[in-house]
């Protein structure tokens, strides 16, 4: 049971990283505009964080630049696909070529210089003789409780709210959204600066929690894990929860067959998330071949007004 715990708590350290990240992802997607540039916004939250928290100590302002990063890369990310109406996927690829080179080049001063202890812990002494239960949720950061609350939050929004109608229906339908007195563009540049901010959150996350050192290009795909699983979860914030878990599990795995010494090489072991990406990928498109994939079905379609009033 104990190893049990073991791999449930290092799941959700793992995989709340990915969680922040697919719901960004799952905000942005929703109003119409595809994002790619997951991985470059992890990594420039994630440098951003720690330069500012190395530099002030202050916790509170190094979220607050990581996601001011993120929300700079979101506008520029909402002018291209928006009012440029440029191809979103040529954009976001962009974004991530250029985060992945300016967090290397700004990272070089603080490569290895640790970060441990940012994030306070939540500590529910009530819970700790409660079995199972306990040795999960009684030690967990503040981060960790705060994605929960977010997952609650966005899907009542989205799913519960007139303003999470409208999100829906400018990814759908955004000529009718229009025609209804909805603000497109206006809505899609909030929903895409929201989503890229907690985005950027999802590096700082990972790099004051989960792997407390900067390292260049330290997300190691995750930012692309993270678009694989806004396929996963079907847009759906509840499910996006435990697909983020259960690749944080993945990975976990992984580091324990290399803690027990496997002879198997580590660099296959490291593999495994994302082999497990692939197949499952594979599998979801032979089984929902003949059925509605769930996007909204504006997804990728640049929005063009055809008449101003």
């Amino acid at each position: 049971m104990d190893i049990f715990v073991q791999i449930v708590v290092a799941a959700i350290s793992s995989g709340t990283p990915l969680l922040f990240a697919t719901l960004g992802g799952i905000l942005i997607e929703r109003s119409g505009i595809i994002q790619l540039g997951a991985e470059g916004l992890m990594l420039m939250g994630a440098v951003i964080a720690c330069m500012t928290y190395l530099n002030t100590g202050n916790l509170a302002l190094a979220l607050m630049a990581a996601c001011a990063i993120s929300a700079v890369l979101g506008v520029v990310h909402a002018f291209m696909c928006v009012t440029l109406r440029a191809n979103q996927i040529v954009s976001g690829l962009a974004l991530t070529l250029f985060g992945t080179g300016l967090s290397a080049y700004l990272g070089k001063s603080i490569t290895g210089q640790p970060v441990a202890g940012a994030v306070p812990k939540v500590n529910l002494n009530f819970l700790e003789n409660v079995p199972v239960i306990g040795g999960i949720f009684a030690h967990l950061d503040i981060l960790t409780w705060f994605s929960f609350i977010l997952v609650i939050v966005l899907h009542l929004y989205i799913h519960r709210t007139s303003w999470g109608l409208h999100l829906r229906a400018i990814g759908d339908n955004p000529p009718t959204a229009d025609v209804m007195g909805i603000r497109v563009q206006t809505f899609r540049y909030g929903y895409i600066v929201i989503g890229s901010m907690l985005i950027g959150l999802a590096g700082a996350d990972l790099l004051m929690v989960y792997s407390p050192t900067w390292i260049e290009g330290m997300t190691a795909g995750r930012g692309w894990i993270a678009v694989a699983l806004i396929i996963f979860a079907r847009w759906n914030p509840i499910r996006a929860l435990f697909c983020a878990y259960f690749f944080g599990a993945l990975d976990t795995i992984g580091f324990r067959i290399q803690l027990i010494g496997s002879e198997i090489p580590s660099y296959f072991l490291k593999m495994i998330p994302y082999i497990v990406t692939i197949l499952v990928l594979m599998f979801l498109g032979w089984r929902n071949r003949n059925k509605p994939s769930g996007s909204p079905e504006s997804l990728g379609i640049p929005y063009i007004r055809e008449q101003r009033f």
